[in-house]
């Protein structure tokens, strides 16, 4: 009896904790949302490079930039400096398209499609938007481009790049999936908070990003472990069911997707360092640095987790927790600690996939939730409730999103990757490393 009664009363902490955490980080937040008038500057910048030129790739200089607005008014104009590059800077937020002149490009170089000189692209507070024009040799306006191999190859780096970010947010989703069968909705809007949390420290309060960040992972990894003592670990001990617990994650989600609205404002921001990087080229592929760091550190991420998974003791009884539950609990393996170091550490490495998402594009309040269905896609594709499954998943679909723009638009690319997973299932229905099961 009085086992009980404590059990009650630290499930009521919890309660009380996970309450508490949530209201001051909700309230902190509304901070940046009334500094965002001092951000920085806004604008599109590029580099125009030959990489086709007599002595490998070479600059092009003195091509024409024109940016315009919504309603066709002139807002800026620039031209590539010897080094090839270019910046435009503008007043305001909003839709521009950026037109290069055809004309201004030497004799050895030229849009690799002269009939699609223009881009139009928005630009979010705080953003310096980077604009690519593949460039090749000399083919004239009008002429047939054909089979573009450099925009395969770059569309092919992007979609690993984006394959590791979904990797790393998807695969606490899959272990929390593995250790207790509960499909967490909310885990999309961890990743919003953690990105958050990054800005309003790095922008707000004036920190480095990389201090910013380390900050908001332990502080999204102690709210998602908050969520298990708080919520699901006494619904656990109630006996609750999988489809009330499920239930409880999608409110779950929605209350901290609407609060992230209502503290953050609707308008994607950027954060305070690495803004305005020209690119690199490596051969016929142009990324800038921040996106090569990006593809680097969630490779090292990954390396880890799986090391812990293989080498630890932690991560053998993860597996084994995963595996067996009732068996491991037998063996001594105390499966509630197991669960909560889950949730903790998918908080974590989905408050890093954010932090890295919104460096490469933007933050916002609403990036987890659109960021929620390629992770469901990879984890379900590679085998749900397996990391390295949630990884291999997770590439083939960040690939196929990218390639899929190829043939498609690009605001049907992630319907594609729906169309990928559904041919896969429909071949090897426990997904690409998932384990067959009996059924009856």
């Amino acid at each position: 009896m009085t086992a009980d009664r404590g059990a009650s009363k630290w499930s009521w902490r919890h309660r009380l904790l996970l309450l508490l955490l949530l209201t001051v980080t909700l309230g902190s937040l509304q901070i940046p949302a009334m500094a965002q008038d001092e951000g920085p500057e806004l604008g599109f910048q590029g580099t125009f490079t030959n990489p086709e030129g007599e002595d490998g790739p070479t600059p092009v200089e003195g091509v024409r930039v024109e940016v315009t607005d919504a309603d066709g008014a002139v807002v800026g104009e620039a031209v590539s400096d010897a080094e090839g590059a270019w910046t435009v800077e503008v007043t305001d937020t909003g839709e521009y398209t950026v037109t290069v002149d055809v004309e201004s490009f030497p004799d050895d170089a030229s849009l690799r499609n002269p009939d699609e000189p223009s881009r139009t692209l928005t630009v979010n507070p705080g953003q310096v938007r980077p604009v690519l024009f593949p460039i090749g040799e000399g083919p004239g306006p009008g002429a047939d481009s054909g089979f573009d191999l450099r925009l395969v190859l770059q569309l092919f780096v992007e979609g690993i790049k984006l394959g590791l970010l979904i990797a790393m947010m998807a695969i606490g989703l899959s272990l929390v999936f593995g250790t207790t069968q509960l499909v967490n909705f909310a885990h999309g809007e961890l990743i919003s908070i953690g990105a958050v949390i990054a800005y309003f420290f790095n922008v707000t309060i004036g920190m480095h990003l990389i201090l910013a960040a380390i900050l908001a992972i332990i502080a999204t990894a102690g709210a998602s472990a908050l969520m298990d003592l708080g919520i699901f670990r006494p619904l656990r001990k109630r006996g609750v069911g999988l489809i009330a617990q499920l239930v409880i994650t999608i409110g779950l989600s929605l209350f901290l997707r609407y609060g992230l609205l209502y503290v953050f404002r609707g308008d994607p921001r950027s954060y305070g360092n690495y803004n305005i990087q020209r690119g690199i080229e490596i051969g016929p592929i142009v990324l800038p640095p921040k996106d090569i760091w990006s593809v680097l550190i969630s490779i090292i991420v990954l390396v880890g987790v799986g090391l812990v998974l293989q080498r630890t003791k932690i991560g053998r009884a993860m597996r084994a927790v995963s595996d067996n539950r009732d068996l491991a609990e037998s063996s001594g393996i105390d499966v509630q600690r197991v669960i909560l170091i889950v949730w903790a550490v998918g908080g974590g490495l989905a408050a890093f996939g954010g932090i890295l998402w919104g460096l490469g594009e933007s933050v916002s309040w609403i990036m987890g939730f659109r960021l929620l269905l390629p992770i469901f896609a990879g984890v379900i594709l590679g085998g749900i409730g397996t990391a390295y499954g949630a990884l291999v998943g997770s590439l083939v679909v960040g690939v196929f999103i990218q390639m899929s723009t190829l043939v498609i638009p690009s605001e049907l690319k992630n319907a594609a990757a729906m169309v990928a997973l559904i041919l896969i299932l429909v071949v090897r229905p426990q997904g690409i490393l998932g384990r067959s099961e009996r059924v009856g």
